[in-house]
């Protein structure tokens, strides 16, 4: 058995017969694997590919313990450890029903990351893309070419939180009181991602956590999204699937960034009348008026005569405002207390995927 401590050899009785496997009542007494690795080194193994690569984790332990394991075993050992996967979810979604403390609201997000792998590992439309491709140069991409060398992870997470009412003013022009005001943190939070299941599988699954969380539906339940269709769709589906009162909520910051690009149309970017622009927007916006907003913009771009290049990001803002409306009833959702920023899908993104995984 190798150790964190290095190589033990035990002799021990075994019980078998002919065309049995050999019984070793010692090795289940003592909860030994079957395999050569023991289960210290091996959660040391799974800590450490999770923070850097597989040829820098057999240094690692190499240095720090008496063991010395081969890139390729600890590769084998990372697979497995990963095998659980699911079934650590399904042990979360247990002790998630025994939480103390949960929010008002239940909040369901969803997102995408994306992965570099390799070519044979791409979805099928994803992989007939990059086959048909072709590079003008050798050693980089010039203007218009994609990559197509990213799987998209799919992201999800679910937790609870308890509202927070505020106005458009707050939100747009705080005051050092209103700065003050301690927002109310996400309670019992629950990430997790995959790159093998479709997004279907995985909004799902995220339903069915929210679900779990409050089977009688006495809570409010709210869904973070930055506008993909395809998610939209999804989350529409399972909420009809298991009548449930979903409030769908668009991602405060995206609205900001279209406002932002569009606002570069008729002023420069260090101009200080830009974020006054966005400013009066943002706020009309927040009081429920976006399907104004998108007009007065198109109309604006129209008076100074501007070509359809130099108009097009003002343009996609107000086709985005316009599409999206039904989920920009911020009016509502400020007064319901309800949150508007993705932060925590964000930052499961960010550390859950791009560390973990992309790099």
């Amino acid at each position: 058995m190798t150790t964190l401590f290095g190589t033990l050899i035990a002799n021990r009785i075994g019980y078998g017969g002919r065309k049995i496997n050999t019984l070793f009542p010692l090795d289940g007494e003592f909860n030994l694997p079957a395999q050569q690795y023991s289960h210290g080194l091996r959660q040391r193994v799974a800590i450490e590919v999770a923070r850097s690569g597989f040829r820098e984790t057999t240094a690692i332990i190499e240095k720090t313990t008496a063991a010395k394991i081969g890139k390729r075993q600890a590769e084998e050992l990372a697979y497995h450890s990963a095998s659980d996967f699911d079934d650590f979810y399904h042990q979360q979604q247990a002790q998630s029903k025994q939480l103390q403390d949960t929010g008002e609201i239940v909040v369901i997000s969803a997102d995408g990351k994306g992965v570099v792998v390799r070519t044979s590992d791409l979805r099928a439309n994803t992989q007939k893309r990059a086959l048909a491709s072709s590079k003008k140069l050798n050693k980089r991409l010039t203007k218009g070419e994609k990559h197509n060398a990213k799987r998209m992870a799919t992201v999800a997470s679910v937790y609870t939180i308890n509202s927070f009412v505020r106005t458009p003013q707050q939100i747009v022009n705080p005051s050092d009181e209103d700065r003050k005001i301690k927002r109310p943190p996400p309670i019992g939070k629950g990430v997790w991602a995959s790159l093998a299941k479709e997004p279907e599988k995985v909004i799902s699954e995220a339903l069915d956590e929210a679900i779990f969380r409050d089977q009688n539906k006495h809570k409010r339940f709210c869904a973070l999204v930055d506008g993909n269709k395809k998610q939209l769709s999804l989350l529409k589906k399972f909420a009809k699937k298991h009548n449930l009162n979903l409030t769908i909520v668009l991602h405060i910051i995206h609205v900001i960034e279209y406002l932002w690009k569009a606002a570069f149309v008729f002023s420069s970017q260090t101009s200080t009348q830009a974020e006054a622009w966005v400013s009066k927007r943002l706020q009309l916006i927040l009081e429920g008026k976006s399907s104004s907003v998108a007009p007065g913009m198109r109309r604006s771009a129209t008076l100074p005569k501007l070509t359809p290049q130099e108009r097009k990001p003002v343009d996609t803002c107000a086709r985005y405002l316009l599409n999206n409306a039904k989920y920009l009833k911020y009016d509502d959702y400020l007064k319901a207390g309800f949150p508007m920023t993705t932060g925590v899908i964000k930052g499961t993104c960010r550390h859950l995927i791009k560390d973990r995984v992309a790099t």
